[in-house]
């Protein structure tokens, strides 16, 4: 596993965990707001480390994956937006949104053939 790979699976899990404890949580609250911003940095570190992951592998290149990956950048920076203007119904659809694309991408990424699936399964 390279360091890359390592970084990006370490904060997608985390990620998992931070953005399933702000969601099942009290909105609003101090907890809610601090948690949201480590989740927010969380998933975009795992976006961001997404696009060397492709050059690793020999013969990857960029896949849907990749592409939810700026599509999860771009989410994510609109929620912040939305709650900075108190736009808070807007930014809980951002934000369910970006962490279901999370889960998706976990669920794509633990497909055979996938670098994950390889890792955990054999």
């Amino acid at each position: 596993m390279t360091i890359p790979i390592a970084i990006h699976l370490i904060t997608a899990l985390a990620a998992l965990g931070f953005g399933s404890f702000v969601l099942l949580r009290p909105k609003g609250t101090p907890m809610h707001k601090a948690f949201g911003r480590t989740w927010v940095g969380l998933i975009v570190i795992t976006s961001i480390v997404s696009f060397w992951i492709f050059q690793i592998r020999e013969g990857a290149g960029f896949s849907i994956i990749h592409l939810l990956s700026v599509w999860t950048l771009f989410a994510v920076t609109m929620g912040v937006l939305a709650i900075r203007r108190g736009k808070v119904r807007n930014h809980a659809g951002w934000m369910i949104g970006t962490f279901s694309g999370l889960v998706i991408a976990g669920a794509i990424a633990l497909s055979p053939d996938r670098l994950l699936s390889e890792l955990l399964f054999g």
